[in-house]
């Protein structure tokens, strides 16, 4: 997703936007990361299970108390304030829709509880429905919505109250594949629309490649990389971002052409660099052998076993061990043709120019 952030668009104050370090400390864990964003900017927080994602959001909204740090939002210290108080919407991964209200009254709560009055806050409620094409919908309890209405209904709520943050975990994370496609769409537009900053939680690295602006990416607590969707997804810098995006990963030393990595073998790459790199290349710049290839224009080959075999989209991706452990995609008829099984000898080569080093 791009579009200009309106911070910058429209001349707003440096101090606008969120300004945050948050410092949680939960038993033996801690989270320790800092978000900055301006108004209009999408910020997705990726990363493992109990990386702490969701105990960040958490925590912008109010609902978990912060150790250390600081949270200003438009220039306003909110780190005291209580949730009621904040001007932060949230769109929960379950949606918690009140059960016995109506999709209208859902959404005129917030206006309501800000002081319009009853009828001020039905109107709003019912302009959010039409914006998210639910006018239909606007007399129907929850549990007579789709999963991808309730979500509608959900963020129409959360931006009824005009927040000057929206927070969403995992917004679509309930919804089936086809649901799916069709609400991210229509999330990616509102959210390109909307005037404020928000952060997003996710596993899907789809969701926050089509929806964010930025990636941070948190594991155990931290921040380990941070970037543009596009540089994220070029220059991994750990395992799961490279697992994320669909990548082998190594680090090693450079001297020129040549990587040694930590773990042993080298890589003929094409950049000519020195010192501590990254080396990155897809599983489908990989070419299996079951006899060590001749003829072959490689400069990369090592020997390997085959750790595992599954279906990944239309290809299948062999997991290899050996004297490099990396993935492998390839047809279902070249793996019949080499009658690949867990256990079988293989040689892995890659061309140096499918390869991509980058400085650690």
């Amino acid at each position: 997703m791009t579009h200009t952030p309106r911070a910058a668009a429209e001349g707003a104050r440096p101090s606008d936007g969120l300004d945050a370090h948050l410092v949680v400390d939960r038993n033996t864990f801690r989270l320790d990361i800092t978000l900055t964003a301006a108004p209009g900017d999408v910020v997705a927080l990726l990363g493992p299970n109990g990386a702490g994602k969701t105990t960040a959001l958490r925590a912008l909204a109010g609902l978990v108390p912060t150790t250390h740090g600081h949270f200003h939002l438009d220039g306003a210290d909110l780190n005291r304030t209580p949730p009621e108080n904040r001007p932060v919407g949230v769109v929960f991964q379950d949606y918690l829709l009140f059960p016995h209200l109506s999709a209208l009254d859902n959404v005129a709560f917030g206006p309501r509880c800000q002081g319009a009055t009853k009828a001020e806050s039905r109107a709003q409620a019912a302009e959010w429905l039409k914006r998210m094409d639910l006018t239909e919908h606007a007399t129907a309890k929850p549990r007579r919505l789709s999963g991808g209405q309730a979500q509608r209904v959900a963020l129409a709520r959360a931006l009824a109250t005009h927040p000057r943050l929206l927070l969403l975990d995992e917004p679509l994370a309930a919804l089936d594949a086809r649901t799916r496609l069709d609400v991210r769409a229509q999330l990616r537009r509102h959210l390109a629309e909307f005037e404020a900053v928000a952060v997003l939680v996710t596993h899907d690295p789809l969701d926050a490649m089509v929806l964010a602006d930025r990636l941070v990416v948190v594991e155990h607590g931290r921040v380990v990389q941070e970037g543009a969707p596009s540089d994220i997804a070029r220059h991994p810098r750990t395992d799961y971002i490279a697992q994320l995006v669909g990548l082998n990963l190594y680090k090693g030393r450079a001297e020129g052409h040549t990587v040694r990595l930590d773990s042993g073998p080298s890589i003929t790459t094409t950049e000519d660099l020195s010192g501590e790199v990254y080396v990155a290349f897809p599983p489908s710049a990989v070419t299996l052998f079951r006899d060590p290839p001749t003829g072959s224009s490689a400069r990369n080959h090592w020997r390997c076993e085959v750790a595992g075999l599954e279906t990944h989209g239309d290809q299948i991706r062999a997991a290899l061990t050996g004297e490099l452990p990396l993935a492998a995609d390839l047809t279902t008829v070249a793996a019949a043709e080499l009658d690949l099984h867990q256990g079988a000898s293989v040689w892995a080569t890659v061309k140096a120019a499918q390869t991509h080093a980058y400085p650690a």
